[in-house]
């Protein structure tokens, strides 16, 4: 789903969609047996039970949806924005430097993860505007990803430690200090880029279309930002 106002673009992941519509189905359903349940002689069937934990599971899954932004990716001709509901974090055109899909190759054997990767001109730039909260939240989602293309190049199991665990201290190569979870979040960034060639991942979860289509439009709002919103407006 995208939004576009003048020069902003406001885009709604396929994640995070109809869970209004999905928290009051389940809602609506788990009364509905409760109450046939209720009206009838005799004992719940297993069908019933199957039923309840379906309409239960759509609640749950429906009231995270909710809790979700509204929309997860603004773009203006100057900057990209990541919102997450435990912060923000911002990207200024002139410090991507490319996007593409990670890929990892061991011979004629590949691993593709399911997300856009972004590779950074300057990483402080970015690391002095991204708060710890949401740095912390991100290095547990998105561990997965990370350990998938750690145990593509550690099949004989010989992983180097700081791989496995972040370390909470970085000096970055300009020689810049940081401490805790930004520190931990950096190091995953040096490791994912050493092993993938990109900084940070942005999980088709939170893209409004597949990776594929995504990465190559935000490359070309890289190149022209104005003439790819405007493309974006009209179309």
């Amino acid at each position: 789903m995208v939004e576009q106002s003048n020069t902003l673009l406001k885009l709604r992941a396929q994640g995070a969609s109809n869970g209004i519509e999905i928290l009051l189905v389940g809602a609506f359903g788990l009364v509905f047996i409760m109450l046939f349940n209720v009206l009838r002689p005799g004992s719940i069937s297993i069908i019933e039970i199957f039923l309840v934990s379906l309409c239960l599971v759509a609640i749950f899954v429906g009231f995270l949806k909710t809790q979700e932004p509204f929309y997860s990716l603004i773009i203006t001709e100057q900057q990209l924005t990541y919102q997450h509901k435990y912060g923000v974090w911002s990207l200024n055109r002139a410090n991507l430097h490319h996007c593409g899909i990670p890929k990892v190759e061991q011979g004629l054997d590949y691993l593709e993860l399911n997300a856009v990767g972004i590779k950074l001109n300057d990483s402080d730039e970015f690391l002095m505007q991204i708060s710890a909260r949401l740095a912390g939240k991100l290095l547990i989602e998105q561990r997965h990803f990370f350990m998938q293309v750690v145990q593509k190049h550690c099949k004989n199991g010989n992983c180097p430690s700081e791989w496995l665990v972040e370390d909470n201290y970085y000096i970055s190569i300009s020689g810049r200090n940081f401490n805790g979870l930004i520190a931990m979040f950096a190091n995953r960034m040096r490791h994912l880029q050493q092993l993938t060639g990109y900084d940070l991942l942005l999980p088709a979860s939170v893209l409004d279309r597949n990776i594929w289509d995504f990465s190559h439009r935000l490359n070309r709002w890289r190149q022209n930002p104005e003439q790819f919103i405007q493309s974006q407006i009209k179309g």
